[in-house]
């Protein structure tokens, strides 16, 4: 990854107050997110009557069109001379809708609310992300993006917690507690109204041509380094190796876990991501965000392929937790090279395009895995899973940092 030169002087370690105020928007969003999500199957099974199929088809469709949104998205705001109005756009429609599963009569109704909100998450994701990269001293962003993914694991902890406390200790029936996750929702559209100050850009940083347009889309690709195009190929490998984590839920209660402790060590592991993603951050802008991401796959790799072999439950458990390390090597370096590596008029683009690749291996890769796990058993998929990882670190290798070896040499 080309780094940017210095002029000897240490980087400053204060953090721009847009970074903390669109964390804290993180925050509440996914608090308001994960006190809906973890009770929507029950409520879609029990209450509502949905099969297991019409559940399968709500997530892919949602998921589906969040990914496809983030690219179209990301090249519209790099033709805005301000990029919050899509990021409030994409926060605002996410807000307004979601509570709304409270008055749901059908399953039907379900998938119109999680398309909805998906497409909020859709429009506000790659805006928000080039916003943070405009805001942030390069030689800081490892942190910034640290910082912002671990106040927004922080929303995943509080989030069920809360739904826990409503259902268990306040006695609240599914529909009250959807209705009760639109307030911090709420704080977090006050949060982005009045603390999120963006500067307007300068035509120069602008993307020329119309945005949403295919050709223009094309054109957008043929500029984007070689680098980074080759960072996407890795970013796809890995992705087609990192099934859903409800796969590794199962493992858990295959190896006798109790439900409840499952549900434990699931906000144990967020708990993990959020230390981790937020002093991995800052650890790649010491060593490099191309090494660190390469430590954070090949951490996967270990530990997911360990976590195929293990046996003893308590064993499992442990690497259940150890696997949550990867996101704080990998997520902000892997946004703080795609910020480095884009061209300033070109950034919403490339973070679309990063999320879309992402979203596109995901459906392959829990498929590939089901299958693999259904007719090889689980120590051959989670062991293709950590192959996977080790070809996208070969990949990261010998293009950003061998390559990188031979221009200096040359």
């Amino acid at each position: 990854m080309k780094r940017p030169a210095t002029s000897g002087k240490t980087p400053s370690s204060k953090t721009p107050p847009i970074v903390v105020a669109l964390g804290v928007v993180s925050l509440l969003t996914d608090m308001s997110s994960e006190m809906i999500y973890p009770l929507l199957p029950a409520f879609l099974t029990q209450v509502l009557g949905a099969s297991i199929a019409a559940l399968g088809l709500i997530e892919g469709i949602a998921e589906s069109t969040s990914a496809l949104l983030k690219v179209a998205s990301g090249s519209f705001a790099d033709r805005m001379p301000r990029r919050k109005p899509l990021v409030l756009l994409g926060y605002g429609i996410a807000s307004i809708v979601r509570p709304l599963v409270a008055f749901a009569q059908s399953w039907p109704f379900v998938l119109l609310i999680r398309f909805t909100d998906r497409v909020g998450k859709g429009i506000r994701s790659a805006p928000r992300d080039a916003l943070l990269a405009d805001a942030t001293d390069p030689r800081n962003r490892g942190a910034a993006y640290g910082l912002h993914r671990a106040l927004d694991h922080t929303g995943a902890v509080i989030g069920p917690l809360s739904a826990s406390c409503c259902l268990l200790v306040l006695g609240l029936e599914y529909r009250q507690i959807f209705l009760v996750a639109a307030a911090p929702a709420f704080f977090a559209m006050l949060v982005l109204i009045f603390f999120v100050r963006e500067t307007k850009r300068p035509a120069t940083q602008l993307a020329a041509g119309p945005g949403l347009n295919w050709r223009t889309l094309r054109q957008d690709w043929r500029i984007l380094p070689r680098e980074l195009k080759t960072l996407f190929v890795a970013i796809f490998f890995f992705t087609l190796g990192n099934s859903s984590d409800a796969f590794l839920i199962l493992r858990l209660n295959d190896a006798g876990v109790s439900p409840a402790a499952s549900a434990m060590a699931w906000a144990a592991l967020h708990v993990v991501k959020v230390g981790a993603t937020w002093a991995g951050g800052r650890l790649s802008d010491q060593v490099g965000a191309a090494r660190m991401l390469i430590w954070g796959w090949l951490w996967y790799a270990v530990i997911f392929t360990a976590y195929g072999l293990a046996k003893d439950p308590g064993t499992i458990i442990s690497l259940f937790l150890l696997y949550g390390i990867h996101f704080g090597f990998a997520e902000p370096s892997e946004r703080a090279i795609v910020a480095a590596m884009a061209p300033v008029e070109l950034r919403g683009t490339a973070f679309g395009l990063f999320y879309f690749i992402t979203g596109l291996a995901a459906l392959p890769a829990s498929l590939l895995f089901g299958w693999l796990f259904q007719v090889f058993g689980v120590a051959v998929a989670f062991s293709v899973g950590g192959a996977l990882a080790l070809t996208a670190c070969l990949v990261v290798w010998i293009s950003l940092i061998e390559n990188k070896k031979k221009r200096i040499e040359t």
